[in-house]
């Protein structure tokens, strides 16, 4: 807390007789501007200003800037933030605890003391993306999938367990606990914060950054926070504020109310189509109107949780009495829930049907009656498709050869082997109840239960082709599916619970029969999964599935017993019933009264209370493991193939080099649009005969025990391996080939681009990749940075840039570049074949344009210029340092 307050804003609060310190929002009203309009969501930045004002890296002058913003609805302003809490995920916190270790290892080195790399802000580490479906459809599912897990990731526990003793401020909620948005939605949120500093109790504002892109979920309960990559949250946890343009705010207003048969996954995906349409990238969304009244917390929570999809920093949920009410209900200790109240109407951060509208900079509306049942996909969650309408997509999709297969052998099927069944396009191969965005809503989950009992009465199953599973995004969905006897009709139609944790969206959807696999491999058969995920681009959720739909839980049951896409639902029957006759999928889908009815008798405040009483305790195996507690740097295992030192900090020293241009860099990569993280550095399985796996193999690692790439992020010798591997990107330098493949010039020798970064390292060149629009969307972030320098790459030039990647680059020491208008590498008339030089890096100013000099084979060039999207006065400082670690790294050691 700040000791000057110039603008004098400090005033107190008391709830139940005790006194809390706060900084005034009215107060600084009367000294800075009218701010009574101003959205709720920069409320929350303009509390972080006057909070951590300091006349240096927080001003009056950017408080007074978002006071502003009102005028014009937009600014072209900075401000700092730094949240109020971490939250990590494994596959993401795993490399963040890494370069901790190591900086502690390299401040070591510095002359400096080791124990200083500390988190100064609370950080919450939940182990929730390790666990796989190896194991499904039956009753032993969880306790072989949970025993598997710890078996696979021994090695990444052991050194979570050495960081949870060896870091201050840092938690680990153990495996087996549940998705971390949903832990993060149940439990660990709390809307307002507080904090002692010499004795005196502060409050503010909740909010967070998260390393996975979802943290967005939390929005739903009011507390702003969004999603960063691993390397943006080290500098965070380690007090560097982050700085940011002051956002423009959507307001998107909710009227009226859903019909009858309409859930809130089919909402969230109308929400996700208008908004990617509308273009929100960069941007805040803030929902209003009066459809809030009566919408659920969970509900708003589902739409909150897909802003990446949307492509909002966040989607934001204003406080009001549906908030207290899910604090209440979540078992939210009730003297916090009336501090939360009192705090928020002090701060005019409270929403009731009296308060104004606030200004935006541009709004839409939804009117909820409008919406109709849905799904989304084959490859985009953006590409909605009305529910009566997936077959006929799906089928036009396949014959305008969009799936990647001739599209004129639709009706193909195909015997499997030692299988009394055959397979055919778009059978749905994988039907999976799983991701934070719906597992978190028990609407949607008591629905999927109500349709298994339907169905089970009518005596339907699953087809025989069809990998069922049910991951429960905490211990409480058990508790309420148990209590309502739910649990035992899932279990009966296939959808036991294989874990608790991130499982098929995002790719741990575990094995295929063989015997399929094949089938699918050698016919190039275009099958199908249908999953209740926020996710379904190329190649994430299963190698061998082409096509993915998102979907409400409720209909991946009923997918789950159709077994193929290519039906209309409201036509078409999903199934003969035990009595000879077909069965619709109106005869076992719930009322909405059924839903609400179930949903309220079962789900109660003691289930919250009793599952999160213990919630660092962990199961057993958690319990068993040993910790090495005595030391303060994390003793590397030279052999281990999951954790290793990461070469950042290799020969570093307190002098920083001065910048200089990029000289006769080659391309590693000409990439087409929607490039996302998962094609830059893929979260999923790992191929025997990618480079990766070939190194796997060389360090004695069977292949059944590979695990994912996102289990192996500790370890950069895979994940550099694996950068640019997906098996489904195109690199334009080798028409016709799919997955990670590069040409080596002047050679012109075909190879992995691991191998051909490689040898271009050999011999001293720089590389550069090109790629389009929107490069760089998606998770799987601070790997597709960190990847990308490791391999040499001096700087990425696209069209434009997703927020956290575009971040994360300038944060790896990697610049990323934007063409001018109407231009990009196919009206450069770019192969692949030329030689790149950036001019003008050793002035480097924020947003600056720089000269790019291209050099083709026949000798003739080509003069342009690039926006640097090195956007900030810091970033620049960071970039100059060699990254944004190398720099907080230099200013622990100058202040020893």
């Amino acid at each position: 807390m700040n000791g000057t307050d110039t603008l004098k804003t400090a005033r107190q609060l008391s709830v139940d007789g005790k006194t809390y310190h706060y900084f005034s929002l009215p107060e600084a009203a009367k000294q800075i501007g009218d701010i009574s309009r101003l959205p709720f969501s920069l409320k929350v930045l303009l509390e972080n200003v006057l909070r951590f004002e300091n006349g240096r890296s927080y001003t009056v002058d950017d408080a007074k800037a978002i006071a502003e913003w009102v005028q014009a609805g937009h600014s072209e302003k900075e401000v700092p933030f730094k949240p109020a809490r971490i939250l990590l995920q494994d596959f993401t916190g795993v490399p963040a605890v890494v370069d901790l270790a190591a900086m502690r290892d390299a401040l070591l080195n510095l002359g400096g003391d080791p124990r200083k790399v500390n988190p100064l802000v609370p950080v919450d580490l939940v182990i929730d993306h390790s666990v796989m479906v190896d194991v499904s459809g039956s009753a032993s599912a969880l306790q072989k999938n949970v025993d598997i897990e710890f078996e696979r990731n021994g090695e990444r526990y052991e050194f979570l367990r050495w960081g949870q003793e060896a870091f201050n401020n840092f938690r680990v909620v153990p495996p087996g606990t549940g998705i971390c948005h949903q832990v993060n939605l149940e439990y660990l949120g709390q809307v307002v914060w507080t904090n002692s500093v010499a004795g005196e109790t502060y409050v503010y504002p909740d909010s967070c950054y998260g390393t996975d892109s979802h943290t967005t979920m939390i929005n739903g309960l009011g507390v702003l926070g969004w999603g960063v990559g691993g390397i943006e949250a080290e500098a965070a946890m380690l007090g560097q504020p982050i700085a940011m343009l002051i956002p423009d705010v959507i307001g998107f207003k909710l009227s009226g109310k859903l019909k009858e048969g309409v859930t809130a996954t089919d909402m969230v995906l109308t929400v996700t189509q208008m908004l990617r349409k509308k273009g929100v990238v960069g941007k805040f969304v803030e929902f209003f109107g009066p459809g809030l009244a009566h919408m659920p917390l969970a509900d708003r929570a589902t739409i909150a949780n897909m802003a990446p999809e949307y492509g909002a920093t966040c989607g934001f949920f204003p406080v009001d009495e549906m908030t207290l009410s899910y604090l209440t209900l979540s078992g939210r200790d009730e003297h916090r829930i009336k501090l939360v109240r009192e705090y928020c109407k002090a701060q005019g951060m409270f929403r009731d049907e009296n308060t104004p509208d606030p200004v935006f900079t541009d709004t839409l509306e939804l009117d909820l009656s409008t919406v109709e049942p849905s799904m989304a996909g084959p490859k985009r969650p953006q590409d909605r498709v009305a529910l009566v309408n997936v077959g006929a997509s799906f089928a036009k999709d396949l014959a305008a050869g969009a799936m990647g297969v001739p599209g004129d052998e639709a009706n193909k099927r195909v015997k499997v082997a030692d299988a009394n069944f055959d397979l055919g396009h778009g059978d749905v191969v994988i039907a999976a109840i799983t991701s934070c965005t719906n597992t978190s809503n028990p609407y949607v989950l008591v629905a999927a239960g109500l349709v298994a009992r339907k169905a089970r009465a009518k005596g339907l199953k699953p087809k025989p082709w069809v990998k069922t599973s049910l991951a429960p995004g905490s211990q409480v969905v058990t508790d309420y599916l148990d209590a309502a006897g739910l649990s035992a009709d899932l279990d009966a139609i296939g959808f036991q619970t294989v874990g608790y944790g991130c499982t098929t969206c995002i790719g741990n959807s575990g094995p295929l029969p063989d015997a399929m696999v094949d089938a699918i491999e050698e016919n190039k058969l275009v099958v199908a999964g249908v999953l209740s995920g926020n996710r379904n681009f190329e190649g994430r959720v299963h190698a061998n599935v082409r096509a993915n739909y998102l979907a409400s839980p409720p209909l991946v049951v009923a997918y789950a017993l159709a077994g193929t896409v290519k039906l209309d639902m409201g036509k078409d029957p999903i199934g003969i019933g035990s009595d000879g006759k077909p069965v619709m999928l109106a005869d076992i889908w719930p009322t909405q009264e059924e839903v609400n009815a179930t949903v309220h008798e079962v789900l109660t405040r003691k289930m919250f209370m009793s599952r999160y009483s213990d919630v660092f305790k962990g199961p057993k195996q958690w319990q068993a493991i040993k910790v090495d507690a005595g030391s303060d740097t994390y003793r590397w295992n030279a052999g281990s193939t999951y954790v290793q030192n990461p070469p950042y900090f290799e020969g570093m020293t307190m002098d920083v080099k001065p910048l200089a241009s990029v000289q006769g860099a080659r391309v590693l990569g000409l990439l087409g649009d929607s490039i996302t993280t998962d094609h830059i550095s893929p979260a999923g399985n790992i191929r025997k005969t990618s480079p990766a796996g070939e190194y796997l193999l060389e360090h004695q690692v069977r292949p059944a025990d590979f695990n994912s790439y996102g289990a192996r992020r500790g370890n950069h010798q895979v994940m550099m391996r694996g950068t640019f591997a997906n098996i489904r990107i195109k690199n334009e330098m080798v028409p016709g080939i799919e997955g990670g493949i590069s040409k080596h010039y002047p050679s012109g020798d075909v190879a992995p681009i691991y191998d051909v970064a490689m040898r271009y390292k050999e011999e001293g060149v720089p590389l550069v990749v090109f790629g389009g629009k929107e490069y760089g969307t998606g998770s799987s972030r601070d790997w597709a940075a960190k990847g990308t320098f490791l391999l040499g790459v001096k700087a990425v030039i696209a069209e434009s840039f997703e927020r956290i990647h575009r971040s994360n680059l300038v944060g790896m020491g990697v610049l990323p570049l934007v063409f001018k208008e109407g231009e990009n590498r196919q009206t450069l008339g770019l192969k692949g074949d030329e030689k790149v030089d950036i001019l003008g890096i050793e002035n480097l100013k924020p947003r600056m344009m720089l000269d790019v000099v291209i050099t083709r084979a026949d000798g003739s060039v080509v003069k342009t210029q690039v926006l640097c999207r090195v956007d900030t006065a810091d970033e620049v400082e960071y970039y100059r340092n060699g990254g944004i670690l190398n720099y907080v790294l230099r200013e622990m050691a100058k202040a020893a």
